[in-house]
C-alpha cells in the first residue's frame, strides 16, 4: 500500500522547504497533517497538498487492487525537497550596472507506506531517519 506524489515548480527555495519536510518525514499521516496545518511556514501549505495527493494515490491503488485501506496505518516513508531550475532575472544597480536575482524553484516528492511495510526498517534506504 505504498504510493507517491510529486509537485514540481514550487516557487520557493528548496532550503526553506526542507525545514518543514524534515519535521514531517517518518511521522504517521495524521500527525503530519496536524503539524502542517498549524505550522507558520509558507512551505507547509504546499507540502500538505502533496501529502494529501500521496494519500489519495494510495487509496486509489488499494481500490484498484481490491484491498482494505486505512489512513491511520500510513506513515510518511520518504519525503524530499530538491532544487528545480532557477529563474534568472536582473535588477538595475548603481552606475548603470545590473545585479542578478535568482528566483529559486523546488520540487517536492512524498511517498507514503503502510506501517507494517515500514516496521523493522530503522533507517530509510536513502539514509533518511
Amino acid at each position: 500500500m505504498a504510493a507517491r506524489a510529486t509537485q514540481r515548480w514550487v516557487r520557493q527555495s528548496a532550503r526553506k522547504m526542507r525545514l518543514v519536510i524534515d519535521e514531517v518525514r517518518g511521522l504517521d499521516v495524521n500527525s503530519a497533517y496536524a503539524l502542517l496545518k498549524y505550522s507558520k511556514k509558507r512551505a507547509a501549505k504546499q507540502i500538505e497538498k502533496v501529502l494529501r495527493s500521496a494519500v489519495a494515490n494510495a487509496e486509489q491503488d488499494a481500490l484498484r487492487a481490491n484491498q482494505a485501506f486505512d489512513v491511520d496505518k500510513l506513515i510518511v516513508a520518504y519525503a524530499v525537497g530538491n532544487e528545480g531550475p532557477t529563474l534568472k532575472r536582473y535588477h538595475a544597480a548603481a552606475h548603470g550596472r545590473a545585479t542578478p536575482i535568482r528566483k529559486r524553484i523546488s520540487t517536492v516528492e512524498i511517498r507514503v507506506a503502510g506501517k507494517e511495510e515500514w516496521v523493522g526498517q530503522e533507517k530509510h534506504p536513502y539514509g533518511f531517519p
